[in-house]
């Protein structure tokens, strides 16, 4: 699958802007499913074929997953969604960022073990750290640009020769980086005016874009602030909203129904209206 080809057709063929974080946390899992050995693996695998012809795109993060020394359920269901799904990109949510040696591996791992479409990582250290994950031109590289949590700002509002680091970023991702045209960028959605500042510098460039649902960002800024003149370009992130909206034997139907409910919401800003005639 080549990241971006299978992103352009989602968006399209699924009428979606939808992304769906798979953040699994077994603590909150219905109570029918606690304590099975595949739990993690069932809960999620029933998420993605709940919601699947809703979405864009689906996220795992890696944490969740290795934190609870899933990582085989991870891998059976990236796996699974190929399978099943296999016109919907995953994004293995891992934020990577180190020399080049180390990237090689953390490449290869997210690449060859997981089969994941597209990594997210961290542009901290600089061009070297991201070539080994550019080197997978099918695959989707997306760099942490603005993001959501409140601390971003200690370091990415900084100065740095008249522009904010965070505008640095994108300016060298769009520019530079991304000769490949396998590029994207995290822009937080409790931030649409610096949203609106990324999509000037890095033109119809993707942006991944979390914080709406529990973090509390509003849908129509983001929508109205990253859109494309086509009505795409962003992959609007919803984990513990649809996740955990039911807590029953039913709560793969109660995800659809708000998986649902909010890609109804994104489609209603994704296209300018028409100006009126003078």
């Amino acid at each position: 699958m080549n990241f971006m080809h299978a992103l352009n057709a989602a968006w399209h063929d699924r009428n979606s802007l939808l992304c769906v974080g798979l953040d699994p946390d077994p603590a909150r899992f219905p109570a029918h499913l606690r304590g099975q050995p595949d739990a993690i693996f069932t809960f999620c695998k029933a998420i993605v074929d709940a919601t699947a012809d809703l979405v864009c795109s689906f996220k795992p993060q890696i944490a969740y997953f290795a934190a609870q020394r899933a990582e085989d359920q991870l891998q059976a269901l990236i796996a699974h969604i190929h399978d099943a799904h296999p016109t919907i990109p995953v994004i293995l949510d891992a934020k990577r960022g180190d020399i080049g040696s180390t990237a090689e591996q953390y490449a290869i791992e997210a690449f060859e073990r997981f089969k994941a479409d597209a990594l997210t990582v961290n542009p901290y250290m600089g061009r070297d750290s991201i070539e080994p994950y550019l080197a997978y031109a099918d695959k989707g590289v997306i760099l942490l640009c603005r993001t959501s949590n409140p601390g971003g700002s200690d370091l990415q509002f900084l100065d740095v020769g008249g522009e904010k680091l965070y505008e640095r970023v994108a300016r060298l991702v769009s520019q530079e980086w991304n000769q490949g045209g396998q590029c994207a960028l995290v822009v937080g959605a409790t931030f649409p005016g610096e949203i609106a500042r990324v999509r000037e510098l890095s033109g119809n460039m993707p942006l991944l874009v979390p914080g709406i649902g529990a973090q509390g960002g509003d849908i129509e800024a983001t929508v109205r602030a990253g859109r494309t003149a086509h009505g795409d370009g962003l992959l609007i992130n919803s984990s513990r909203a649809i996740l955990y909206a039911g807590s029953g034997e039913d709560f793969a139907q109660a995800a659809r129904r708000v998986a649902l409910d909010t890609r109804h919401a994104i489609n209603v800003h994704r296209h300018p209206a028409p100006e009126a005639d003078c």
